[in-house]
């Protein structure tokens, strides 16, 4: 059996393979409720045979969505639609998980098809909260208020009642969001927080907030469920946060019940010269990381061949390979690697309905 397809054991949850969907912004909700769309987008790639598919970043809170037409999880209404997902997921044998999210001073944008900008007040965006009142700069020009120490009280509450949401809503995994220049990662990164109260300045007090959120859910999050967190371990530039940072927070945060590591970077700032793009190229930083911390990853970004994918699991460099693009491309990647990987009866990888015929 090829590493890729042995069952991956976390916590009570179990994988049928080590392939995940990632989150994926679809920005086509309203006000954050999930939709057909989200369905069939979701649904088809559970039909195609991931182990695990994380629902793409869901805001906690209004003013925390990317665009108006983000996903959230903020009224307990959204409970029902989004348990509809999750139930459809587990009868074709994957497993639900849901990120959640705070978009700091990236909120209140345009669809990307739409410019990517900031919307104006007037036009249905809204004012726009971080750290510090830095701008993001690019096409997101707008000053974000300066978080009160009430704010960021609030905002943790946010995650911990949209992580009971989620719970309620019968997801198994669940994933906070502290990567690619959102609210946490802003709070991390000295390029976008020049706080000089315990929140600012030091690593100590850069990281509070991500501690605090992340120990907050965790006392609600049962813990027979993977509690993870997605996070950008470098900035790929001077002054950001970097790898070894990244490494000792997330010790820290696996003494507070972190279960895995989803390993991103990134996106702090507009400027993304400096990232060196290549097939995998996050792949060797999950593997020190997974090493030196001893704790489960899972690591994705341009990973699109089953056999990249499976030297990455089988020699130990990660836990877990995420796809985003591929799996845009083909909701059936892990039926099709399968194949390539010659894995013995791969068509069961498919629900009866398809299998059937392509055994034929």
């Amino acid at each position: 059996m090829a590493s890729l397809f042995q069952e991956f054991r976390l916590k009570d949850v179990v994988l049928r393979n080590r392939i995940v969907v990632s989150p994926m912004c679809q920005y086509s909700s309203d006000n954050g409720f999930p939709n057909d769309w989200h369905f069939v987008h979701l649904g088809s790639r559970a039909v195609g045979g991931a182990g695990l598919i994380i629902v793409e970043a869901t805001a906690v809170s209004p003013e925390g969505r990317i665009s108006p037409a983000d996903s959230g999880i903020y009224l307990d209404e959204h409970i029902q639609p989004f348990a509809r997902l999750s139930e459809f997921m587990k009868q074709h044998g994957a497993v639900p998980g849901i990120q959640i999210a705070h978009a700091g001073r990236k909120a209140s944008a345009n669809k990307p098809w739409e410019g990517d900008n900031h919307i104006d007040n007037l036009q249905g965006g809204w004012d726009t909260i971080a750290p510090s009142p830095v701008a993001f700069g690019g096409n997101l020009t707008k000053v974000p208020k300066e978080m009160s120490v009430a704010d960021i009280d609030h905002i943790r509450q946010s995650f911990v009642n949209s992580a009971q949401r989620a719970l309620a809503a019968g997801y198994e995994w669940l994933e906070l969001h502290f990567a690619h220049g959102y609210l946490a990662h802003e709070f991390y990164s000295p390029l976008a927080n020049q706080r000089t109260d315990q929140y600012g300045g030091s690593f100590e007090n850069r990281i509070r907030f991500l501690l605090e959120t992340f120990t907050a859910v965790r006392n609600v999050w049962p813990e027979r469920l993977p509690l993870t967190a997605r996070l950008s371990v470098t900035d790929w530039i001077e002054g950001g946060v970097t790898v070894e940072e990244s490494i000792e927070l997330a010790r820290l945060l696996k003494q507070a019940g972190l279960d895995l590591l989803d390993i991103s970077h990134g996106f702090i700032t507009p400027d993304i010269s400096q990232v060196p793009w290549g097939p995998g190229f996050m792949i060797p930083i999950a593997s020190r990381m997974r090493r030196e911390l001893d704790l489960p990853v899972g690591v994705g970004w341009m990973i699109v061949d089953p056999q990249q994918a499976e030297d990455a699991v089988q020699h130990g460099h990660t836990d877990l390979v995420l796809l985003a693009r591929e799996m845009l491309r083909d909701p059936y990647w892990p039926y099709h690697a399968a194949v390539k990987l010659g894995v013995y009866q791969a068509a069961e990888i498919l629900p009866v309905q398809y299998a059937r015929a392509v055994k034929r």
